[in-house]
């Protein structure tokens, strides 16, 4: 796996994403050789062509991904694939007509474009066969060795097998080890399948490693180019969140990550104020038609305030518009549900589009929140999950997020369950947190709310 902006991508997908980038822009190049012919130097060079193509080329790939075409484990069978594959270029057909409509000159002229899409509607069904038997060869493929037979062994290799777009096989695992599992034993298994099957990495899930985790052997095979890694960094890979229940104080002490430099928390605090600012000028058109919505559809005031907790444990309140009944936590404070009768009809359209969240862009200007973090939560809620749920509090050391890792790797939650696993998620974002990571949630946030995911 590849880490780029503190996020783990898995080889196969960026050989995937940056194929496919060649495939349209190269496929929008011939389009414009076939239209221009000998002309084509002055089409591409005083016609603002290069742009027009690479432009192109961003469009397909945002498409792609809208559709889900690089998370494959989204896809269930081929059919499904190619049917969203064959999606790409019909919308990019429908996109390309508007414009020619309203704008002809952002195209490529004299009908390049279209002669363009259809060598890529052809190439882009051959790219992703001729995919299908690249990631098959051995170069794109890492064997490894998982050491620990417990549950925690088993999630890594069940996670590493259902993610093949890793390119990772498990060779074997302790757990295929037959009679006791001793250190000798275990040493034995080791060095056989190491040696037999190539093993370029052993990954470390032994919960309790006194006594049974074969030290000598690892640090020949260290010595040898095999590579030795904590299961933890893999299950972190994979998951894309830092889970608690294996989770030591010194981990979080000593381990890479959960720094802030001063330029960063400079950066990231310009750009929250730069986007809260123009997603209050963007939504000014919309807070009358909004208001006037709420109005109509139930009593009750437009706007709501609500104690939130916010970074260093401080509390502050919240603003957003109404989208629940007056009289909807006459019982005490509770979690919205799926279908929760609490919500109004305009609520729930407010709620899927996140509309309702328009006036906290007011509290990320003051400085109570930021664009990206983790969703503040209810003074009695954290009160509670931080009883029920080891480290809880670590999600305050930084400005509670509109977005963010959680919300859009996972559902609403409304259990303590839900609660724990979106704390697994903050906490990897916390560990991770960069400027590129911000702008990827960002991106993911502008999907999940297209798609209508998430919200209750």
């Amino acid at each position: 796996m590849i880490r780029l902006f503190n996020v783990y991508y898995p080889v196969r997908t960026l050989v995937l994403l940056i194929g496919e980038a060649l495939i349209v822009w190269t496929s929008f190049l011939l389009g414009a050789f076939y239209a221009w012919g000998d002309d084509t130097y002055i089409e591409l060079n005083y016609e603002h062509g290069w742009e027009k193509i690479c432009a192109v080329t961003l469009l397909v790939l945002l498409c792609s991904h809208l559709f889900d075409l690089y998370d494959t484990a989204r896809l269930n069978t081929k059919g499904e694939l190619y049917f969203r594959l064959l999606m790409v270029p019909g919308l990019l057909a429908f996109v390309l007509a508007g414009v020619a409509y309203f704008r002809p000159t952002f195209l490529l002229g004299n009908g390049s474009s279209a002669v363009g899409l259809l060598i890529l509607t052809v190439a882009l069904f051959g790219w992703r066969i001729g995919f299908t038997w690249l990631i098959q060869l051995p170069i794109l493929i890492e064997r490894v060795y998982v050491l620990g037979t417990g549950e925690r062994a088993q999630r890594l290799v069940l996670g590493l097998r259902k993610n093949p777009d890793i390119g990772v096989e498990v060779a074997s695992w302790t757990g295929k080890l037959e009679g006791a599992v001793t250190k000798e034993a275990v040493a034995v298994h080791l060095l056989d399948v190491v040696k037999r099957q190539k093993v370029h990495r052993v990954i470390v899930a032994m919960p309790d490693r006194r006594g049974t985790i074969p030290m000598q052997e690892l640090l020949e095979l260290r010595m040898q180019g095999v590579k030795i890694e904590e299961a933890a960094t893999w299950l972190e890979r994979i998951s894309g969140k830092i889970e608690v229940e294996n989770l030591y104080p010194s981990w979080l002490v000593f381990g890479d990550g959960f720094r802030r430099s001063t330029l960063f928390r400079l950066v990231r605090r310009v750009v929250s104020i730069v986007i809260a600012l123009v997603g209050l000028v963007l939504s000014l058109p919309l807070l009358p038609l909004i208001v006037l919505a709420i109005r109509l559809d139930s009593k009750g005031p437009v706007l709501y305030r609500q104690r939130r907790v916010g970074k260093g444990g401080k509390t502050f309140d919240v603003i957003k518009f109404r989208t629940m009944r007056q009289d909807a936590e006459k019982a005490g404070p509770q979690w919205a549900g799926n279908n929760d009768p609490r919500v109004t009809r305009i609520g729930r359209f407010l709620r899927t589009s996140r509309l309702d969240e328009i006036p906290q862009l007011w509290c990320v200007l003051k400085g109570e929140m930021a664009f990206v973090g983790p969703r503040p939560e209810r003074p009695e809620f954290v009160e509670w999950l931080s009883k029920e749920i080891p480290y809880y509090g670590v999600r305050h050391m930084v400005r509670p997020g509109l977005t963010g890792w959680a919300q859009v790797k996972y559902k609403y939650g409304s259990t303590v369950q839900d609660a724990r696993e979106k704390l697994q998620y903050d906490l990897f974002y916390i560990k991770n947190a960069s400027i590129g990571l911000d702008l990827l949630i960002m991106f993911q946030t502008v999907k999940t709310v297209l798609l209508k995911r998430g919200a209750q």
